[in-house]
């Protein structure tokens, strides 16, 4: 299968596209392959992905059986699955890995979610899948709250590839993009090679809509023709922090090294709103040295419709008063953008205590079988 013309178009763009998905289901019966032939170079996963595809397939079954013992906890027959999953992608992600020099070809896999706010607990957890997944082509998902910034740096510092997830504001991005320079620091001090570790740093774009919408139609001085923006906006000024960042000296000695820029990933690109395009987020955050992950809906529509053209760095400077004027209305970005980390937080952790309660429903359904 050849590579889709707009997925193409977004890689001559300096776009990399990567899949929010995976199933056991997608890998063994050839689909994820599929996708992948289209010119879809890297996958992320994350608790909620993995409750959906074990909960309500049947084909993880034999596998949950073989295990139907008291030897494995939930939690460990939820790992074994997961992580035969992660492997499996990554195997058929490894030609694109060192094709593109280790730029793409990630499958990324998240902490667990209950570990969000104790850093040590992050770190030990994050050292003990990438030892069991074993391929180079893992990056290990850690959350952007307080605990996990300096996480984020320790794993930098000890030559993990890192995901950062859950980034709603500028301000925390701000201390990811210096968790990623100071741990990428500490490993040239310690004299090992940069040029293996990689990371990008997840910027949720379309739940910073979602909430700013929602507070200005609470907000009575605001127009509604304000709706809708925020969240390009806020990714539009990310972007420019991360040149401005990566263009330093002091990342310039650290490229001289090997090291390779975090670059932003934009997640959260569904659309949510059935007013407004359904590519809307994908098309204008189209730029150099970016990657977008996108869901079933949202990359089958990119592939039918979508525009490519440069939009990451056009109306900058309109991204900036759009965020002063919502401010100046009233809107408390700040307010905003802590509670979606948390409400991201919690929701990935509910995901997960669901997947291990119906797993172990599953289990006991299969026990009675036999």
């Amino acid at each position: 299968m050849s590579k889709a013309a707009n997925l193409l178009a977004l890689e001559e763009l300096g776009q990399s596209v990567w899949y929010d998905n995976i199933s056991r289901e997608l890998l063994v019966s050839g689909g994820l392959k599929e996708i992948l032939d289209q010119g879809v170079v890297g996958l992320t996963s994350n608790p909620s992905i993995f409750e959906k595809a074990i909960s309500s397939s049947e084909v993880y079954d034999p596998a949950i059986q073989s295990m139907n013992s008291e030897k494995y906890s939930d939690i460990e027959v939820y790992e074994k699955l997961a992580i035969a999953d992660i492997q499996d992608a990554a195997d058929l992600l490894a030609d694109t890995y060192s094709n593109t020099r280790v730029q793409n070809g990630y499958v990324s896999l998240e902490v667990n979610p209950h570990l969000a706010n104790d850093t040590d607990g992050t770190v030990a957890e994050a050292e003990r899948l990438h030892k069991r997944v074993d391929r180079p082509n893992l990056m290990i998902k850690v959350p952007a709250t307080k605990s996990g910034i300096p996480a984020i740096h320790q794993l930098i510092s000890k030559g993990i590839s890192v995901n950062v997830t859950l980034i709603f504001s500028t301000e925390m991005y701000s201390l990811v993009r210096e968790a990623y320079l100071s741990g990428l620091e500490n490993l040239h001090a310690n004299g090992a090679d940069l040029s293996k570790v990689i990371s990008v740093a997840s910027f949720f774009v379309s739940r910073v809509d979602t909430a700013v919408d929602n507070a200005i139609s609470e907000e009575k001085l605001l127009s509604d023709e304000l709706k809708g923006m925020a969240g390009i906006a806020n990714a539009k000024i990310a972007y420019k922090d991360f040149r401005d960042t990566f263009s330093s000296v002091r990342f310039e000695k650290l490229r001289e090294a090997g090291a390779n820029m975090q670059r932003p990933l934009w997640a959260s690109t569904s659309m949510k709103n059935p007013a407004l395009r359904d590519v809307l987020y994908v098309e204008n955050l189209v730029g150099q040295d970016t990657v977008n992950t996108m869901p079933d809906v949202t990359l089958n529509a990119f592939i039918d419709h979508g525009k490519s053209e440069n939009t990451i760095t056009k109306n900058v400077n309109d991204s900036y008063n759009h965020i002063n004027e919502l401010i100046a209305g009233g809107i408390d970005m700040s307010a905003i953008t802590e509670e979606l980390l948390k409400d991201g937080v919690r929701a990935f952790a509910d995901s997960f205590d669901q997947l291990l309660e119906n797993i172990s429903h599953k289990r006991s359904t299969l026990s009675a079988v036999l």
